[in-house]
């Protein structure tokens, strides 16, 4: 069982360490929307990736980024509102992706596994690739952390104090795609979203400062994997949806305590 667990657990872990920080820019920019896009459109960069018989991480991660910097050129155009946009390329490409997996007749695809996770199904190698994505996003989140956080704060300040706002928005972007890509195996292609944005949310109310935001998003990320395993093991139920629940549960806890406390105080 120890065995079983482990890298499950090493791999969850991994992943909200890294999925934390990330949220918190997610949350204060409110991009939910952009995660979604990344998301579906990882379901094309599996079903490519067993189409040409390429590692599945680099092609989702290859498609992730291609749709990011996609995006950032296409929102510069003017001709459509940009939720809009977003709405288009993510159904297009959920649905692309479903339809090049109906035509792989000689591949079997567990795609409940990629839509809800299969964290259990996490080995070593996949830790590999789960922690050099993230040291290398926690490299650049340390490195740029104040530029990303005053181009959050006030955008056209930021750009009038010479930051690189639009070098900022797209190094934000391709993060948050490379943390979709190693996380797909945690909660899968339709929940990942969720793994960024509840754990930041809860975080919110509870923190002074952005650096304690995205600690505090982090330790509540970790919490509810631990949370999803033992559920998981003890009830039978499927790891990536208990995972989003617990951090639901989280969430709620949380804003029923602070909702309790303004009640007495007022």
């Amino acid at each position: 069982m120890i065995e079983l667990l482990l890298p499950a657990l090493l791999g969850g872990l991994g992943v909200s360490l890294i999925a934390g920080p990330l949220g918190c820019f997610v949350v204060w920019r409110r991009m939910a929307y952009f995660g979604d896009t990344l998301s579906h459109s990882a379901l094309l960069g599996v079903s490519l990736g067993f189409l040409f018989n390429i590692n599945i991480t680099i092609a989702v991660s290859f498609l992730c980024v291609s749709v990011a910097l996609s995006l950032v050129f296409l929102q510069r155009q003017r001709f459509i509102a940009s939720d809009t946009l977003l709405g288009i390329l993510a159904h297009s490409a959920l649905a692309l992706g479903l339809i090049v997996v109906s035509l792989l007749d000689t591949v079997r695809i567990n795609l409940m596994a990629y839509l809800f996770g299969d964290l259990l199904s996490i080995g070593y190698s996949d830790l590999i690739w789960i922690y050099s994505g993230g040291l290398a996003v926690l490299l650049l989140l340390a490195r740029y952390w104040e530029p990303l956080v005053s181009i959050t704060i006030n955008e056209e300040l930021a750009q009038v104090e010479g930051i690189p706002t639009t070098r900022m928005r797209i190094l934000l972007m391709l993060m948050i795609a490379v943390v979709i890509a190693v996380a797909m195996k945690i909660v899968g292609i339709l929940l990942i979203t969720a793994m960024l944005i509840i754990p930041a949310a809860t975080a919110r109310r509870l923190a002074k400062t952005p650096e304690q935001m995205a600690a505090l998003a982090s330790i509540f990320g970790c919490i509810s994997v631990v949370i999803g395993i033992l559920s998981s093991a003890l009830l039978d139920t499927p790891v990536g949806p208990s995972v989003v629940v617990g951090s639901a549960m989280l969430f709620l806890l949380s804003n029923l305590f602070f909702g309790i406390i303004r009640l007495w105080q007022s």
